[in-house]
């Protein structure tokens, strides 16, 4: 494995993923393209000094006793930097045809070599491989840690590993939405849907988030201040911008390719994978080209019945290995009180699913063969409203006449009644622009060579022909005409 030179800063805060937010070694060897004993050996000498010092890049033996022409330099700086790169065999002959011209004496094999090393690494990934290597590798990342409950929710989703039954008895693999409060790691939303992930998932998701809990053992509830998602279509949603500008949180997106920044909730993912689903049926591991690895037998809400206990029962209750906290208690600390909705029903009409339209009967409303009754209906006999509703509680239904909630109808059968962000920004955007003007005055330098004619053979000139000596045209031939007769 190739290890990619990074700076004592960008070492850290490789490092501070493992050390803080658990990721494990393997994951940020394959992300960032060192080896594991690299980052065994980094993350020594890290806990060692507890800075960025200790990560410093040693210096080099041979500093300083290079005695090539600072313009010999760049003209080897400029031929290492073009597209396709050229090998060191190449530019050692390049430079040293060139040198007798310059009144250059011919560099050394070693010391080309030497002078391409020491290019700088950001430099040679940005003309190389483009603006998009360069930030995935080299730009730093900005991870903000919330300081507050509430302060700031993840959101993503995620096809679980693990086959279940649909309506029809077929085996089919679930998906995986849940909201993650990134203060406390405690989760204050989620569903569990099968089909492509969408806006109503996400919208069921952020409703269960918001709401109060049944249970008392999952406190969480409120408006976030931000919400944090990736790209997805089902994030950037016309639906999803309306409740967040409705309810005043601030929306924000993932860069488009760039999924950094979300380390907390995928961690969930992998103990909802690690600790859950081997201990259902139809659990899918890796490597089984997505066979299970025994007979589906739980339904969608089976499944979705194990994930709350689980999040209730366990995940929430014990401390967590980077807060020093169990999630529940680090949410409720400090005596919080959470953002509510100034009137719940309105989340209700942005949240829940909208169903077809129903008209209210004398005997109330037919809807998922169900009978829903309300003392409200009585004045709306014949007119047709919008029902909205929560899948997994059909116990009771929310009515809604021209986008204005009437009423709450019940199934009898049913219900029981650091850094800146800015100055990240700014320094890194700063770096990107010092980089490409380097890359342009080297580019221009390169443009401005000779020519390159050591293995160019002459091209003998070519007699210019004469008017008379041109060949005539070959006839056309087609059918006879009578004016050709």
């Amino acid at each position: 494995m190739v290890v990619v030179q990074l700076g004592p800063q960008e070492r850290a805060a490789l490092l501070r993923q493992h050390l803080d937010e658990g990721v494990p070694l393997t994951r940020l060897a394959a992300h960032a393209q060192v080896s594991v004993r690299t980052l065994q050996r980094w993350a020594a000498e890290y806990r060692a000094d507890s800075s960025a010092a200790g990560l410093q890049r040693k210096a080099r033996s041979d500093r300083g006793q290079r005695r090539l022409p600072a313009e010999l330099i760049a003209v080897i700086e400029a031929l290492a930097l073009r597209r396709p790169a050229p090998t060191t065999r190449f530019i050692h002959r390049r430079v040293c045809d060139l040198a007798p011209e310059r009144g250059w004496a011919p560099p050394s094999y070693s010391s080309v070599r030497s002078v391409i090393a020491a290019i700088d690494p950001g430099l040679r990934t940005l003309a190389l491989e483009g603006d998009t290597a360069y930030r995935d590798r080299y730009e730093l990342v900005h991870r903000r840690s919330a300081v507050r409950p509430n302060e700031q929710w993840q959101a993503d989703h995620t096809l679980l590993d693990v086959a279940i039954l649909d309506n029809r008895g077929r085996p089919v693999r679930p998906w995986l939405s849940v909201i993650l409060d990134d203060y406390s790691r405690a989760v204050a939303g989620y569903t569990v849907f099968t089909g492509a992930p969408n806006a109503e998932q996400t919208a069921l998701a952020l409703h269960q988030a918001v709401r109060a809990k049944p249970d008392p053992r999952w406190p969480v509830q409120g408006l976030p201040e931000v919400l944090y998602s990736d790209h997805g279509a089902d994030f950037t949603s016309t639906r999803l911008d309306r409740v967040c500008l409705d309810t005043h949180i601030r929306l924000i997106h993932s860069r488009v390719g760039v999924p950094q920044g979300r380390g907390k909730i995928e961690r969930f993912y992998g103990t909802i994978t690690t600790e859950v689903l081997p201990h259902l049926p139809g659990h899918i591991p890796h490597g089984t080209g997505g066979s299970p690895i025994n007979e589906p037998t739980l339904t969608l809400h089976q499944l979705d019945d194990v994930l709350e206990r689980f999040i209730v029962d366990e995940y929430n209750e014990r401390i967590h290995s980077s807060t020093g906290g169990a999630p529940h208690e680090r949410w409720r600390s400090d005596s919080f009180i959470p953002r509510t909705p100034a009137r719940p029903e309105d989340i209700d009409l942005l949240l829940l699913t909208a169903a077809t339209t129903r008209r209210v009967q004398r005997d109330g409303i037919r809807f998922a063969s169900t009978r829903y009754i309300s003392p409200v209906l009585a004045a709306y006999v014949g007119e047709d409203v919008t029902v909205r509703y929560d899948p997994r509680d059909l116990g009771e239904i929310r009515i809604f006449h021209e986008n204005t909630f009437l009423c709450r109808a019940i199934a009898p059968e049913r219900s029981s009644e650091t850094v800146s962000f800015a100055d990240l920004q700014t320094a890194r955007n700063a770096r990107r622009r010092a980089l490409k003007q380097q890359l342009r005055e080297l580019t221009t330098h390169a443009g401005s060579l000779p020519e390159d004619t050591r293995h160019q053979t002459e091209i003998p000139t070519m007699l210019a022909s004469t008017p008379d000596q041109l060949a005539t045209p070959p006839a056309r031939h087609g059918l006879r005409t009578y004016a050709s007769d």
